[in-house]
């Protein structure tokens, strides 16, 4: 590969030199913060057999290269008359008012989004327990699992208060004890006794608006927020022997009593009209709602807009106990799910069937993403025809008004969230059918018509002839360079790894902070950050270990290297230790891909065992070769 010629046709398709505000690079991709994203040819760079994909997600312009990123990005750097210094010391694109709150909402949520989405498929398992019969609502087993599901939800600002205040800059801690403090029992026997018509307390005079604060979203947002600019404020004039604890006391002693005076109060108003208002758009025409959310739910996802109604989804929840928006998402999710079943059983391209397969699969639980970037969106027709599918299906659900009473996923858990606790009714039918109609419409229409006749086939680099049978049973198996928890690779939080653009492989959730080699070859490539290092062993396998995501924002804290560049390694030689509770306690995802980058150069590489944990240099890949 001409890295030159590359790093020319990427500096021109960013919108040149002039518009470029900073330049870093991780594992795989390089990641622009530019001045304009308007100015860039997005199409001509997706074009470019040279560059797998483009991601623009976190204000970053992401240019997924592979693992010769760091070839292409000392070019660029040449190319361009940049120096990694500059980069180091760019200032930060300023992002618009939208972009900020997409920013501050996704960093707030995305922590908690997994157990989230858990405690509710847990609720709507538990309702459907209800309504044929196999548990009772005043027993112990009921009782018990009721509060693992229900208890997130009425803890809500303790969690949000934490998350808020990490991104908000301020001491989670402190906003994690404001949070508590409007669903603390005295206030809410308080707010009680008011509603049985006792005389409501009142702070030095002031009488306080008592509400029940549990399970809310904006108050402890707007608290938080607050917190973390009196927090700045107080910190900047105290010295630093008695703010440790001055500053949190301030916070304190100021914050909560404002939030059950004014925030609370406020957010509380702001809440209920934000829902009352979706409520009177969706009662315009439930249908009309269905056809937009179902058929552009996809597009949102795309562009990290969709991060702008979640916390709408869940103050529906909160407020009337239950959200129309989430079944006709639901629908746009099986819309893409049965374009890309439509892929995989028409096309022969041995590459796009493997993909198709994987993407089909985590798409009924939810996760889109390899779908879309990896099947459906590049071949254009089928994510139309999912797109479609979803407008159909989400109208037909809309039209029967069906609702969830609790969050989650958009995924096939959603039909369980759906059913009431008076038991199964038509709505619960309507979003089962409207699901089946999005599946079944995408899948026909793009079996018949998604596909151009060259994609029907085999590409010419599959079309290679077989080798002999003699030599398919030879076989390279690959220890673990960490020890965890195996995940599949369709599982990783990261379309780019999820999708197998990279090479296939799996993803390993660590339980040690080091990682060691797995064979005996070379160094082929390290990030100065610590974060990835590529291997080539000695009989031609690629390797490529990525510890957590995005800890190339890191800078390298919390990564300690013991090898160089081009240097020999022996299986079970230390390469890399991290800090794993440092980077827990960061909010990282700690989800390390390991990646075969020449995967294509094999028949298949496969998990070497069915369970579920590996230690350090236990068998994890099988390479068919």
């Amino acid at each position: 590969m001409n890295y030159q010629q590359l790093a020319q046709q990427i500096l021109q398709g960013v919108g040149g030199r002039e518009n470029i505000a900073s330049l870093v690079h991780c594992a795989t991709r390089l990641r622009f913060r530019l001045k304009s994203v308007a100015l860039a040819d997005t199409a001509s760079l997706k074009n470019n057999p040279g560059i797998i994909t483009i991601v623009e997600s976190g204000g970053q312009y992401q240019v997924v290269i592979g693992n010769h990123v760091g070839d292409v990005y000392q070019a660029l750097l040449s190319e361009g008359g940049l120096s990694e210094g500059e980069q180091a010391a760019a200032a930060p694109v300023k992002l618009s008012l939208f972009n900020r709150f997409i920013d501050i909402v996704s960093g707030i949520f995305t922590p908690f989004l997994g157990v989230m989405a858990a405690s509710g498929v847990l609720k709507g398992l538990l309702a459907l327990a209800l309504a044929i019969g196999l548990l009772q609502e005043q027993s112990g087993s009921y009782r018990v699992l009721f509060v693992a599901s229900d208890a997130l939800f009425y803890f809500f600002p303790l969690v949000l208060g934490y998350c808020a205040g990490k991104k908000f800059g301020g001491n989670p801690f402190t906003s994690m004890a404001i949070g508590a403090a409007l669903v603390h029992p005295l206030m809410l026997e308080a707010f009680n006794q008011a509603q049985s018509g006792e005389a409501p307390l009142s702070f030095f005079g002031v009488p306080l608006i008592l509400i029940n604060y549990a399970s809310s979203v904006i108050p402890i947002l707007l608290a938080a927020w607050v917190a973390s600019l009196l927090e700045k404020m107080v910190n900047s004039r105290l010295p630093d022997a008695i703010r440790n604890f001055i500053t949190p006391l301030l916070c304190l002693g100021v914050v909560v009593p404002l939030s059950f005076l004014v925030i609370g109060p406020v957010a509380t108003w702001l809440s209920n009209q934000l829902a009352d208002g979706y409520l009177w758009i969706y009662a315009l025409s439930p249908l009309i709602a269905g056809l937009f959310l179902g058929g552009f739910w996809q597009v949102l996802v795309i562009f990290g807009l969709h991060w702008g109604l979640v916390p709408l989804m869940i103050n529906n929840l909160s407020m009337h106990s239950q959200d129309f928006m989430m079944p006709l998402l639901f629908a746009a999710v099986m819309g893409q799910s049965g374009a890309t079943l439509g892929v995989l059983l028409r096309t022969r391209d041995r590459r796009l069937k493997g993909i198709a397969a994987s993407a089909f699969s985590a798409t009924i639980f939810g996760i889109t993403e390899p779908a879309v970037y990896g099947v459906t969106l590049p071949n254009r027709r089928p994510f139309i025809f999912g797109c479609i599918g979803g407008a159909l299906g989400a109208a037909l659900i809309g039209f029967y008004h069906a609702s969830v009473y609790s969050f989650g996923l958009a995924s096939i858990f959603t039909i369980f969230q759906s059913v009431p606790k008076t038991g199964i009714d038509i709505t619960v039918y309507a979003v089962l059918a409207g699901a089946l109609l999005s599946l079944i419409f995408a899948a026909v229409a793009t079996y018949f018509f998604g596909l151009a006749p060259q994609q029907e086939t085999e590409t010419l680099v599959d079309a290679t002839p077989e080798p002999p049978p003699e030599k398919l049973t030879h076989t390279f198996t690959l220890t673990s360079p960490l020890s965890g928890k195996v995940v599949p690779l369709e599982q990783i939080a990261d379309e780019t790894f999820a999708s197998g653009l990279l090479g296939k492989g799996v993803g390993i959730v660590p339980d040690c902070g080091r990682v060691v080699s797995p064979l005996d070859g070379r160094v082929a490539s390290l990030f100065r950050t610590g974060h990835a290092i590529g291997l080539i062993a000695e009989n031609g396998v690629e390797l490529l270990i990525h510890v957590g995501l995005d800890t190339v924002q890191l800078n390298g804290n919390y990564f300690t290297v013991h090898v160089a560049q081009d240097q020999p390694v022996r299986r079970g030689e230390l390469l890399i230790e991290f800090d794993l509770p440092a980077l827990r306690e960061a909010g990282y995802d700690l989800t390390t891909p390991v990646i075969i980058s020449n995967s294509d150069d094999y028949l298949d590489v496969l998990p070497a065992s069915d369970r579920e944990q590996v230690a350090e240099n236990g068998a994890l890949l099988k390479l068919i070769m």
